[in-house]
């Protein structure tokens, strides 16, 4: 039977056949390459500028990525391309092609472009494979891995959450501020010791996101006082932490995702696994008592994953569409917070400037007085602050799309940069908030400034993109604004002073599916007279 398969094998497979179907797909490939180009002519699309490499397949641009990982410099890398291909053709290059880890990207910091891709023509692109393949031992489905109808069916599930109502529910952020500030004792002489107020924050947002997602906070913050902040209390804060540096890194090896996957990967998976199932379990016992969702419409507390049970029994779905929302909502605002407690720490001119605008608007610690979604939002110069920190700090740096269908960008073409540009299906794009937002030509020559002042009488549209836009704009956006505004109206009641510990220390960019501070932010407070 084995040399009757042999010589069937044999007879199919002659030097000849295999010849053929080697010229077959070469044939293929040249006339897809001659369509694509006549396709490209006929809309007057001419090619973007290719980034350097030192080698065709771009090994070393992917092993350049991994060094900046390393180093946290990862958003200054990009900043570097665009200038390094920039000096080269002697003109400010927006959109340039590079090759990385055996595939040739896009990429893009012209605010059309990126307007193109999020809204004018929404429909020629997607989210793609890659990312739902990269993000699929963590999450396999839901809001932020999803396109089309699935994607639709999760931001409609996902949107009662954010009603005005809920974000307004200051009394639950209050409680964790609450525990919080007990992180940060003050010794005699009103000065708190060296705080790693970082930590305190990723703990607060976490507890305030579980409690507000699923009725229940997890109290990661007095786990750790009461066990004097050890390693044990924040393991799931490190689990969660590691999996998004894992995620990010799959996406980084583009095709090659699979090769990040290790041992840590799959234990730190477990951790975060097991205390969302923890609430989904819980929630589905809730189901089968009959105890019907609250209804935020009515003003009643409108819990996340009680309301998902209504659509879906299937736990490992309850579990992907709930950290779906857990990602953004607790990493991000812990970032944002952090990205401000430091520009605070190292700017007292605007700290002071600031507080006093807090006080006079919303009174003093042991006195506050109209703290809400509106007075909030309405305080301008704190919405100045927190505007300019995401201008300069954005919490999502980078991000991509991919053309679902042969389509062109609005620019990046022939050597001044303004024809379009041709992509065919599959193409990925990506784009750098960071460098967008760091623009001179947009932003002016102190673009790489700190100053809140620059958002008086401006409206900034697609070169400000810290939550995106478009149809896909974060549903979560002002929940994530209304929290930190809070927290830092609260935090400035209580302590008149800030002090950086280490003010000389170069920012780097703890760079995950979010962007945090790379190295803690340690800091001494001064208590105000309450």
């Amino acid at each position: 039977m084995s040399d009757a398969r042999t010589t069937l094998m044999e007879t199919w497979f002659t030097p000849a056949l295999v010849a053929a179907i080697v010229a077959a797909r070469l044939l293929f490939s040249l006339y897809s390459a001659w369509r694509h180009a006549q396709r490209a002519r006929s809309l007057n699309c001419q090619e973007a500028p290719l980034y350097p490499s030192r080698d065709p397949f771009g090994v070393a641009t992917l092993l350049e990525t991994l060094r900046a990982d390393r180093d946290k410099f990862l958003p200054k890398l990009s900043q570097k391309r665009v200038d390094l291909i920039s000096s080269q053709q002697n003109r400010y290059v927006s959109t340039f092609r590079v090759r990385q880890a055996g595939r040739e990207n896009f990429f893009t910091v012209d605010p059309k472009n990126i307007q193109a891709m999020l809204a004018t023509q929404f429909n020629d692109f997607f989210l793609g494979d890659m990312r739902r393949n990269a993000g699929a031992p963590v999450i396999r489905s839901g809001i932020f891995v999803s396109d089309g109808a699935d994607w639709s069916h999760s931001r409609s599930l996902i949107r009662p959450q954010f009603t005005r109502t809920q974000i307004n529910n200051l009394e639950l952020e209050e409680r964790h501020v609450q525990n919080a500030l007990r992180a940060m004792p003050t010794q005699s002489n009103g000065w708190t010791s060296e705080v790693d107020i970082q930590t305190i924050l990723f703990r607060l947002t976490l507890d305030s996101a579980t409690e507000f997602l699923f009725g229940k906070s997890c109290n990661s913050q007095l786990t750790a006082l009461e066990k004097d902040a050890g390693e044990m209390s924040d393991s799931f804060l490190n689990s969660f932490d590691r999996c998004a540096w894992y995620l990010a890194a799959r996406l980084r090896f583009e095709r090659l995702y699979w090769i990040v996957n290790n041992k840590e990967f799959r234990e730190c998976t477990r951790v975060v696994h097991e205390l969302v199932d923890g609430y989904v379990h819980a929630a589905l016992q809730r189901a089968q008592q009959a105890e019907k969702p609250a209804d935020p419409e009515r003003g009643s507390h409108y819990v996340f994953v009680d309301a998902l049970t209504a659509t879906t029994q299937d736990p490992n779905q309850l579990r992907d569409e709930c950290l779906n929302v857990l990602i953004a909502g607790c990493d991000t605002t812990a970032s944002l917070l952090s990205w401000n407690i430091l520009l605070l720490a190292r700017h007292p001119d605007i700290f002071q400037r600031l507080r006093k605008e807090i006080i006079e608007r919303f009174g003093t610690y042991s006195e506050p007085r109209d703290i809400n979604f509106s007075s909030l939002k309405s305080c301008q110069y704190l919405q100045h602050f927190i505007n300019e920190t995401l201008r300069l700090h954005p919490v999502v740096p980078f991000n991509r799309r991919c053309a679902n269908k042969d389509t062109t960008l609005p620019r990046g073409g022939g050597k001044d940069g303004n024809s379009p540009v041709y992509l065919q299906k599959g193409q990925p794009v990506l784009y750098s908030s960071y460098v967008l937002q760091r623009r001179k030509d947009i932003w002016g020559e102190d673009a790489e400034e700190f100053n809140p002042d620059r958002w008086y009488g401006r409206k900034a549209i697609w070169e400000h993109i810290p939550f995106s836009g478009g149809p896909r704009t974060c549903i979560g956006q002002q929940f994530a604004i209304t929290n930190t505004s809070f927290v830092l109206v609260r935090l400035l009641q209580r302590f008149d002073s800030i002090e950086d510990v280490y003010p000389e220390r170069e920012i780097r960019y703890g760079v995950t599916l979010t962007n945090c501070p790379a190295d803690r932010v340690t800091v001494r407070m001064h208590q105000a007279e309450l």
